[in-house]
């Protein structure tokens, strides 16, 4: 009964979102501010993560790839597609479910605690307006373009590994980039972002609006929100697949 508890409590705070703003200049600079908090703040972990994601997979492609009937530009177009359809999309979210959901979970628990949003609610603010749903649109529009960079950072990574362990040259990796390159799969990639930022910003901020108790819960909160948004983000990585491809 508490998993129907929890999904009852959950949709009700997502329609308890969307209702007019009584303040539209306190609500955009309230976007802005989480846009900078979820973009800026998580692109360099993300870089880096990106980085050495590509060049593992080069040089992991090329220990298997023993074939010498195997063309060595193989190995970028296996980078490509892994990198674009898989790690760029769910590593990089599951990571930023981490970063960026912990941080929104102990934000609003905190403030729960401290009985912040009771005064916010006494004030006649819409908090579930006003908290939730800045960090949600921000997720919704920087998280996708975490993902692209990822993408870019983690072919690049790729070519800069084969260059320099000598497994291939600069220009066969950048005809391997071109070789059967399918542009669908960049859109799914999309499509796989879009679905995750949903997932990483609002189940994290359920678990802290809803927190009861201290210090203490706050931080079980946020350990919660974590585990169930990466289930989540892997349980619809394997929806989306099995649907979309």
């Amino acid at each position: 009964m508490t998993i129907f508890n929890d999904i009852g409590r959950y949709l009700l705070m997502l329609k308890g979102m969307f209702t007019k703003p009584e303040n539209h200049k306190m609500y955009w600079k309230e976007f802005i501010h989480q846009c900078t908090e979820i973009g800026f703040g998580s692109l360099g972990i993300v870089a880096i993560i990106s980085v050495f994601i590509g060049a593992v997979s080069t040089i992991q492609t090329a220990y298997q790839l023993v074939s010498p009937l195997i063309p060595l530009s193989t190995i970028a177009q296996i980078v490509r597609d892994t990198v674009i359809l898989e790690f760029a999309p769910t590593l990089v979210c599951i990571v930023l479910a981490g970063v960026a959901g912990s941080r929104i979970a102990s934000e609003l628990g905190n403030m729960r605690v401290s009985e912040q949003i009771d005064a916010l609610e006494i004030m006649g603010v819409n908090t579930k307006t006003y908290l939730i749903l800045p960090k949600v649109a921000a997720a919704l529009l920087m998280i996708p373009l975490l993902v692209v960079i990822a993408m870019a950072l983690g072919i690049w990574g790729g070519r800069l590994a084969g260059t320099m362990a000598g497994i291939l040259s600069p220009n066969i990796y950048d005809k391997g980039l071109l070789e059967q390159f399918v542009p669908y799969n960049v859109f799914f990639a999309l499509v796989k972002a879009y679905v995750f930022s949903f997932i990483i910003s609002s189940i994290p901020a359920y678990y802290g609006y809803y927190v009861k108790g201290g210090a203490l819960e706050i931080g079980r909160a946020s350990t919660k929100a974590v585990v169930v948004s990466c289930i989540l983000i892997l349980f619809a990585d394997y929806v989306l697949s099995a649907l979309l491809l």
